[in-house]
């Protein structure tokens, strides 16, 4: 089964994700990073991925028309990374999220497909203004956000979580 294409890089492709992924995510949703700066989603086996993609991701391609997707690089297909747009009840707009397994970290593919991405939300999705949010000790999460264009404008709490969040926006 074809993953279907959103947009496509230099170097990356990014497409939707289906459940013939779940080797991936269940790698993924597992690594340090993940659990350090996102959280531990109790994704303990390719099953329990597989949960994930069908409630998470696919339920947000249908629902929403957007979501966050695969990110591939071109020349082998091998899966990456995640990016893409997530809706959180406590933000106005979608705000956009990435994620890189550790060894594709500094090789420039999430600022590469997170500027692309960026350029779909607004131009083919609508989406204004886009934001992103992270905590303060996510210090490349911060940086890559400044990169390709967003500006920290405050902080927000979301109602069920104990720390706040840096928010930045590309207005």
């Amino acid at each position: 089964m074809m993953n279907e294409k959103i947009l496509e890089t230099e170097r990356l492709l990014l497409e939707k994700a289906s459940i013939n992924d779940s080797k991936f995510f269940f790698e993924l949703l597992n690594s340090p990073n993940w659990i350090e700066h996102i959280g531990d989603r109790g994704i303990k086996s390719e099953t329990h991925a597989i949960t994930y993609i069908k409630k998470s991701l696919l339920t947000s391609y249908s629902s929403k028309g957007y979501g966050l997707y695969k990110v591939s690089l071109k020349n082998t297909q091998a899966p990456i990374g995640i990016c893409g747009f997530v809706k959180r009840e406590y933000l106005k707009n979608p705000d956009i999220g990435f994620a890189i397994l550790p060894d594709y970290e500094g090789k420039g593919y999430m600022t590469e497909i997170a500027i692309a991405t960026l350029a779909y939300g607004k131009s083919n999705l609508g989406i204004h203004p886009i934001y992103a949010i992270t905590t303060a000790e996510n210090s490349r999460s911060c940086m890559l956000l400044t990169k390709i264009g967003l500006s920290e404008i405050g902080k927000i709490q979301p109602p069920d979580s104990k720390i706040k969040f840096l928010l930045f926006s590309n207005e």
